[in-house]
């Protein structure tokens, strides 16, 4: 059983007045960034700075990849409510040994969330990523419906966007201040689909933020085996990787990319590059 989610919506941006570089006033949006802070059984667990697009599925999200919930149906239900900036959740039994679960933290990279609970390394070497392949073409299609797609990094700039794809299908696409936020969202996303939760296995995860270790952690413990990214990759985010057999694609922009790791997982169409060769290294 799925549980309920409100429908908690607010403004995305406002306009402000600005004085630009000639000296006349105009006004320009920018992105609304709210705190939210998250209760579990009437606990508090952690506040997060969120564009506020999808909090009921944020929350959800950040619940799977901290690894405090391993399924959906343990959820009963979540309750946004903006007026005092909280979102309540509610599980179905408890959740066992929440205080030592959550007593170590680690500080990351995150921007927008900034710290997850546990071990960061834990369960990596238990995550086993299905055989899946990337058409170069579906490469470029993901990176052309990102330039398409409205957004509000267009009108106001200062936030990450997030997408999962199929092929060069775009399934979702999840905007907020931090690329964590926008992780968790689709996160959540994909728990709440019909029937079982989402499979990641023939899906593409799209950033436009930087591919971290957490960020690849996270996209493996959803089952998604490919990444792309319009940044680039820290230097653990590329061992880690390369230890989950993951296809991490940074640089991804107009017919450009990097393949960093993963390279046996997309399939390389020659015909379809520039005159200049499409870059494409295993970083080993």
């Amino acid at each position: 059983m799925r549980p309920r989610l409100t429908q908690a919506r607010a403004a995305l941006t406002r306009e402000v007045p600005v004085l630009n570089e000639l000296g006349k006033h105009d006004t320009v949006c920018i992105p609304v960034e709210r705190a939210l802070t998250v209760y579990v059984d009437k606990r508090e667990l952690v506040t997060l700075m969120t564009l506020g697009a999808y909090p009921e599925l944020l929350v959800l999200g950040f619940l799977r990849n901290q690894r405090l919930v391993t399924c959906v149906d343990e959820v009963e239900s979540i309750t946004v409510d903006w007026e005092v900036g909280a979102a309540a959740v509610k599980t179905r039994q408890g959740i066992s040994d929440i205080e030592a679960r959550t007593a170590k933290r680690v500080v990351t990279t995150g921007c927008g969330q900034g710290s997850v609970f546990g071990d960061l390394m834990a369960e990596v070497d238990s995550i086993k990523l299905p055989p899946a392949t990337l058409l170069q073409s579906d490469l470029y299609g993901i990176v052309n419906a990102i330039r398409l797609q409205d957004s509000t990094y267009k009108s106001s700039g200062s936030v990450h966007g997030c997408a999962l794809f199929c092929g060069a299908e775009m399934l979702v696409f999840v905007e907020d201040v931090g690329r964590h936020n926008a992780l968790d969202t689709i996160a959540g996303w994909m728990w709440m689909q019909d029937g079982p939760a989402m499979p990641g296995a023939d899906k593409v995860f799209y950033t436009t933020g930087r591919l971290t270790s957490e960020m690849v952690i996270k996209s493996a413990q959803m089952g998604v085996p490919i990444v792309v990214s319009r940044s680039g990759i820290t230097q653990m985010g590329l061992d880690v990787a390369q230890r989950l057999g993951l296809c991490a694609i940074g640089r991804a922009t107009n017919r450009r990319f990097l393949c960093f790791s993963g390279v046996h997982r997309l399939q390389l169409q020659p015909e379809l590059s520039n005159t200049r060769s499409t870059a494409v290294a295993e970083m080993a």
